[in-house]
């Protein structure tokens, strides 16, 4: 068994890792994902009782399908690739309010488990079924078939349509692509906290452009159609109605011209149902309060920011007594507010909220810009994730170790799940009013190398960077030639205090490299200015911190500055050509997975909440773009060796990129490489195809860097 077959064949480690934590608030028991094995793709639905720490299966996909292969809807496959779901069986479930009954899909058909009792049924519903969802009394299941937002009973019967498209371009409960893909909206439907009526999101996609993509290996096959909203086109247009289990239908208003995007809805019996909208261009958002009699909507609170304004995981919400629960960006601080009031400040940078209770808020938070000023914390180690419980008085960590935590909180039960630079995988644990209770095992395989990175700030911007070594390296061995591994764009932090996060790394290493990963501005976790200092310049900001990182690490690392190369996927693709592009001084081969070469080939929500309009900055857009209309975009002048790989079946970072690249690249008379893989997504989730990609990357690193 080589590292490359076991990463592989385990999902990068992630199979038989527990997930999808559910605890009772009676605090009795957590529902949880896990496959049986670190190799098995099929998770199992488990429970975990609380009192005697026993865990039990209640729903196992091969008994339920009788051992039949799964059957995916291209509906469903979109909806994973959109939530980089690669496991099989039972990916993703929802319970009602007391854990009691969950509900699930196998092969696009509805099932429903007693929790208490371990029994599952299969319910007789119209298919495929999409995102069922229990309402809280526990006693109807929603879910989406064919776009049409549907209940049932939970014991199978009175099904019915609530709201039903008018053709294959309308749906009713399911999230557009934007939503899934940019904004950490899978959702596309709420249930009243009375379980009477549901909140729920009409997509039109009418006004979406059209792309096709084929399968080449397969010309026979006819090209699959998609909406894709590339930037400057138009976008799916959101809607919303209340629609009442008697059959009525409030639609829900407010000014879609000025705030298209639906980013957020929360609905808790806390307060009516909460909208966070956005205007285009995410300079401007408002939450809103729904009246859920009239579908009128009143303002609570309008935000603006001059570059652009992050939507976040958990808010809005609504505390118990039914203020509004936000974070915001406070003189260049992230902090947890509620209603008008900051209950943390600079030491912290909050990222997201986790749960909202009467004895707290729970976030996960790494250190502020004011971290070090604090007496009695560690909150400055770099790449360090915790979970917090604030409240008006005080902040209290809940995770007292090293590392990246985070956390589901249930009644008294709280779920800590905790990766450290210590042990491979996480950890998880079962607290109950703060103490440990219980532990819930992972099955995942342990890696065949141990990661060993040191972690560090460098160069003048303090660069957060990992440094790794190749196993059993001494100084008498000499400089070793450099591989740049980052991703380096937004959304994409990879320095953190995690052991698995830098195992792919350490491969590398162990081939004859010093890696080096560097989070240059635009990463997360630092502070505002860090992630927005990119806005209009991609091209610059990204590439000269990986520079600047590199010339800083010679200093005091063995690097040969001589024999530089980069890799990276997606955004970090993109980096890797650019750097072999327009530095080559710097840079001497580079490997580009699924890059993006002209950003007005990519989407509306990403793209332009950094780069603007298209229409008004297409200076901007050429700058920061490998490839233009009129071929490479400001190359060098020597060339460099480059690798560029791409799936076919890549409907978000789309073939096209690669194709332009490789046109305008043997125009100019440089010589590259272009990898196709047939039927491949933007995952690439193929066992053997992952395999086999880190192998010919090394092999054709080490012959350009004359390694070989």
């Amino acid at each position: 068994m080589t590292f490359p077959k076991q990463h592989a064949r385990t999902q990068r480690f992630t199979l038989g890792a527990p997930r999808s934590f559910s605890p009772s608030p009676d605090g009795d028991r957590v529902a949880f994902l896990r496959s049986p094995s670190g190799t098995d793709r099929a998770n199992l639905l488990w429970l975990l009782d609380t009192a005697t720490g026993d865990e039990r299966v209640v729903a196992d996909p091969r008994t339920l399908l009788a051992g039949a292969e799964e059957e995916l809807s291209p509906q469903e496959q979109a909806r994973r690739e959109r939530s980089r779901e690669g496991s099989a069986g039972i990916v993703g479930y929802a319970v009602d309010q007391a854990v009691e009954l969950a509900a699930f899909t196998l092969s696009g058909r509805l099932f429903a488990t007693e929790l208490r009792v371990g029994t599952t049924r299969e319910l007789p519903v119209p298919g495929p079924v999409m995102d069922p969802r229990p309402s809280p009394d526990g006693r109807l299941i929603a879910y989406v078939a064919q776009g049409a937002l549907r209940v049932v009973h939970a014991d199978g019967g009175g099904d019915r349509a609530l709201a039903e498209p008018g053709d294959q371009r309308h749906t009713w409960g399911l999230a557009e692509f934007i939503a899934a893909e940019e904004m950490g909206r899978h959702r596309g439907f709420w249930w009243s906290p009375r379980s009477d009526r549901l909140l729920a999101a009409h997509v039109d996609e009418s006004p979406v452009r059209r792309w096709w993509i084929a399968d080449p290996a397969h010309p026979s096959n006819p090209p699959a159609e998609v909406g894709y909203p590339a930037a400057g086109t138009p976008n799916a247009r959101v809607t919303l109605a209340l629609l009442g289990l008697d059959g009525t239908r409030t639609e829900v208003a407010w000014d879609q011209d000025r705030y298209p995007y639906l980013a957020r809805a929360h609905w808790s019996a806390s307060g009516p149902p909460l909208l966070l909208v956005q205007s285009r261009d995410q300079r401007s958002q408002v939450y809103l309060s729904v009246d859920p009699e009239t579908g009128g909507t009143t303002p609570v609170r309008q935000e603006t920011d001059p570059v652009w304004l992050e939507l976040f995981s958990g808010a809005p919400a609504w505390t118990p007594d039914g203020e509004l629960v936000r974070i915001a960006d406070q003189d260049d601080a992230r902090v947890l507010m509620v209603a008008e009031r900051a209950l943390t400040d600079a030491r912290l940078h909050v990222r997201a909220v986790l749960d909202v209770a009467e004895d707290g808020i729970l976030v996960s938070a790494s250190s502020g810009t004011e971290a070090e000023a604090q007496p009695d914390a560690r909150a400055g180690e770099l790449g360090e994730v915790h979970v917090y419980r604030v409240t008006e008085r005080a902040v209290e960590r809940l995770s007292p170790t090293p590392g990246v935590h985070s956390a589901v909180r249930g009644g008294p039960l709280t779920v800590v799940s905790s990766s450290s630079l210590d042990h491979p995988g996480a950890r998880v644990r079962v607290l109950r009013d703060g103490k440990e209770i219980a532990r819930i095992a992972s099955h995942a395989e342990p890696p065949l190398l141990t990661a060993r990175p040191t972690l560090v700030a460098v160069a003048e911007r303090r660069i957060p960077a990992a440094v790794l070594l190749p196993t059993g390296y001494q100084a008498s061995d000499g400089p070793l030639p450099v591989l740049m591994d980052p991703y380096g764009g937004p959304h994409g932090q990879r320095v953190v205090a995690a052991h698995n996060a830098h195992l792919t790394s350490q491969w590398f290493a162990d081939q004859g490299f010093a890696v080096i990963v560097a989070d240059g501005r635009g990463t997360p976790g630092r502070c505002p200015a860090w992630e927005k200092s990119i806005a209009g310049d991609f091209a610059g900001a990204t590439l000269d911190d990986q520079v600047d990182a590199l010339r800083a690490l010679a200093a005091d690392h063995p690097l040969d500055l001589g024999r530089v190369a980069i890799r990276g996927w997606s955004y970090g693709g993109y980096l890797a050509a650019l750097a072999v592009l327009r530095r080559p001084d710097v840079f001497h081969a580079g490997v580009a997975g699924a890059p993006v070469t002209d950003w007005r080939l990519y989407d509306t929500h990403y793209t332009e909440r950094y780069l603007g309009d298209p229409a008004e900055s297409g200076n901007v857009y050429d700058a920061n773009s490998l490839v233009t209309e009129a071929g490479l975009s400001v190359p060098a002048e020597h060339a460099r060796p480059l690798m560029i790989i791409h799936g076919l079946a890549d409907d978000n970072v789309v073939a096209a990129h690669t194709l332009r690249l490789s046109s305008a690249l043997l125009a100019a008379g440089r010589p590259h490489e272009v990898l196709p893989l047939s039927g491949v997504t933007h995952m690439t989730p193929q066992e053997q195809v992952a395999e086999n990609l880190l192998l010919l990357q090394v092999d054709f690193l080490k012959k350009s860097l004359g390694m070989a």
